[in-house]
């Protein structure tokens, strides 16, 4: 049978439950059947990992109320038929709660059936529904700072993209989960509402059709059609209580990990003794008061007593073997995945001193305040290490070459809770963190205000608070991206090697990168190095192209531009054009993205032409591009000019790009560099052909 007939053929079955009658073995069945399936799914809802492992109970939940209604329908046809003749007339499972689960007192099955209907409609049904509103409604509010939190750890590098699409997905499913629960829940509700009136609709047309049409007396027909009538609302209300309590099971769980709800148990409620200990000395008192059960109460006292003498014994063993494992290792210092800290010297006074005392200088560095050291150090759980490992995977994806080893150390000289990132030996950025606090960044629209420690975020500067890990959902459902100390660290060095990635590339770097290219363009590279282009030339193109965030990763296309044009010049500016005009598709993708139209800001022709006379005065002098000197007033306005030009186009959701000639633009690109960095300077060489140029402003002198 193919699965696509699947549902037709089971809501047909459910549809003729209802309208044919059924003989009393197959109703039976049916009985058995759904007390079964009710029972794994409550087994399968308590063994789950997280409620997205049953992402399609709510569903579930409507098919097995509609499978209970179309029972209750089915029999009681039978019941009204044939429940005069009373015994298994409705089938033995009806016979069996009727008689034997409720002993055939048809009183005490009424207590009992009202009893569990309380329990299923008051309690389990109506708190489960409260939680699934609650949880929908937090789990939307929450949506757009996990999407951001995903955004962050992406960007810092400290996952791939499919992890990241995963997550997305993740993010997403459980708020669709969360808003079903919240609809499903209405249905096990209503079918608790439904079992009463379908229980008082059968005992009256049972006695209507047993006195009248039977001809019974009042006292049979109420034993009769009362016994199978409550027999058959209990067999109803057993599957819907099992499957209430599976859907508060699922609503109410906080996943952890990979553990399930049993494992969550025993690891919470008997993780410590303290709590087990007094409980036992309660138990003890209580035990030996005179009048009271005192087998009850000393019974459960000892046992108290004896696991939380077992959980003591447990959790010292533990500290011993802790113990002996840093004693084993006591200098161990932070490092990260390659590098160590410089060796210490134990030899003799008298011995030389050699070059190997002389320690080169780290290209980049990481010096931490002691308190952060736990986050370096992997024997106490910190994850710095394979977060920066992370992000130098990232950027030399990125990038197009290996970025260096991030050398961490420890510095006493640094305030406890301080960390200090160091380029070629000098600090460059320095921020104080909280290591056991997690860092709730707004991202600029937040609902609310959260408790905690005011900061800002050391990457981009934003407003951010230090909050308890505990508040975490909180901060997220209120709009803000919450990340943790080390993805904090790892973010701002991200940043940082980002942003100084042209330093980070040398002449080493150069010919690993040559090496590459020589496996599969040999030819391309030995016409190209070291004649007509010299290592170092090439060397300041790629860092020319690196300082404007261009990447170095095609460089075949790269060695093919300046081929072509290093016999007519050894200008690194016009170099460094070349093969900006070779890769022009990928710096307008990676400002613009897919949209074919560009939104930009151009000069007037009047402030172009002077500023084209500007570099030619300087080339004429011997000098290039970049040598071109600016009249400061003009300098002044010009700058200003563009950077609000800019922030308009910012503000509206569009990229930043001023548009012009090719002989002007590294020259403002240089300039204007540091007043926006988030501007792109285009010259009109470098738009594609399946680009089209929209002006938005037209800066005038």
């Amino acid at each position: 049978m193919r699965p696509q007939l699947g549902a037709p053929i089971f809501l047909l079955m459910l549809l003729a439950m209802m309208v044919l009658p059924l003989p009393p073995l197959l109703l039976d069945v049916f009985f058995s059947t759904n007390i079964a399936v009710s029972l794994v799914v409550l087994l399968l809802a308590v063994y789950a990992l997280s409620p997205l492992q049953l992402s399609v109970f709510p569903t579930f939940l409507l098919v097995a109320t509609l499978l209970s209604l179309a029972l209750n329908v089915a029999s009681t046809r039978v019941v009204l038929l044939h429940g005069h003749s009373g015994g298994d007339a409705a089938g033995q499972v009806i016979q069996s709660f009727g008689e034997v689960v409720i002993g055939g007192n048809y009183a005490v099955g009424l207590v009992v059936f009202l009893i569990l209907v309380i329990i299923n409609f008051v309690v389990i049904t109506k708190g489960a529904g409260r939680i699934s509103e609650v949880s929908a409604r937090f789990t939307l509010d929450a949506m757009p700072g996990k999407q951001m939190a995903i955004d962050a750890d992406l960007n810092a590098g400290l996952i791939e993209k499919d992890e990241a699409r995963k997550r997305r997905d993740d993010v997403a499913a459980e708020a669709d989960f969360y808003g079903a629960m919240d609809g499903a829940s209405k249905f096990v509700r209503g079918d608790a509402v439904a079992g009463i009136l379908i229980l008082l609709i059968n005992i009256i047309g049972g006695l209507v059709i047993g006195m009248v049409q039977h001809d019974l007396d009042f006292s049979l027909a109420m034993k009769r059609y009362a016994l199978l009538t409550i027999g058959d609302g209990l067999v109803a209300q057993i599957p819907s209580l099992l499957l209430s309590t599976a859907a508060a099971i699922m609503v109410t769980r906080v996943s952890q990990g990979e553990q399930t709800m049993s494992e969550q148990v025993v690891e919470q409620m008997f993780g410590t003794h303290q709590a087990l200990t007094v409980a036992a000395g309660i138990l003890f008192i209580m035990g030996i008061i005179p009048g009271m059960p005192h087998v009850a109460f000393l019974g459960l006292s000892t046992v108290c007593g004896g696991v939380a003498f077992l959980l003591y014994r447990r959790n010292q063993e533990a500290q011993v073997e802790q113990v002996a494992v840093d004693s084993a290792d006591p200098k161990r210092r932070p490092q990260d995945e390659v590098a160590s800290d410089a060796p210490v010297i134990h030899e003799a006074e008298s011995k030389e001193l050699g070059w190997d005392d002389v320690q080169p200088v780290d290209l980049i560095g990481l010096e931490v305040g002691y308190r952060i050291i736990p986050l370096v150090d992997k024997h106490q759980g910190g994850q710095l290490l394979q977060r920066i490992k992370g992000v130098r995977k990232k950027l030399s994806t990125e990038l197009g070459f290996l970025m260096p080893t991030v050398h961490i150390r420890d510095n006493l000289d640094l305030m406890p809770n301080t960390y200090r990132i160091t380029l070629m030996g000098v600090p460059l950025a320095e921020a104080e963190i909280h290591p056991e606090r997690d860092l709730a960044i707004n991202p600029g629209q937040v609902l609310g205000t959260v408790n905690g420690i005011e900061g800002k975020d050391p990457a981009f500067g934003l407003e951010a608070v230090w909050i308890e890990p505990v508040q975490k959902d909180q901060a997220q459902a209120m709009g803000y991206t919450v990340v943790d100390a080390s993805t904090v660290i790892a973010t701002h060095i991200n940043q940082v090697m980002q942003e100084h990635a042209y330093e980070l590339l040398g002449h080493e770097e150069l010919q690993k990168l040559l090496d590459n290219l020589k496996k599969v363009a040999p030819s391309l590279v030995e016409n190209l190095v070291p004649s007509p282009l010299p290592h170092s030339l090439l060397l300041r193109v790629l860092q020319n192209l690196l300082q404007e965030n261009v990447p170095i990763r095609d460089i075949r296309t790269i060695a093919e531009a300046l081929a072509e044009v290093a016999h007519k010049s050894q200008d690194p500016d016009i170099l460094t054009a070349a093969a900006r005009q070779s890769l022009s598709r990928l710096i307008v993708q990676s400002v613009v993205g897919t949209e074919e139209e560009i939104p930009v800001v151009t000069l007037h022709p009047e402030l172009e032409q002077l500023l084209l006379q500007s570099v030619q005065q300087a080339k004429q002098m011997g000098g290039s591009e970049s040598d071109a000197v600016i009249e400061p007033g003009l300098a002044e306005r010009l700058q200003k000019l563009v950077i609000e030009a800019g922030q308009k186009l910012e503000v509206d959701g569009r990229a930043a790009i001023l548009l012009v000639a090719q002989s002007i633009r590294t020259m403002l690109s240089r300039f204007i560099r540091y007043g926006m960095p988030s501007l792109t300077v285009l010259a009109y060489n470098e738009i594609p052909a399946n680009k089209k140029i929209t002006i938005v402003t037209t800066i005038e002198q």
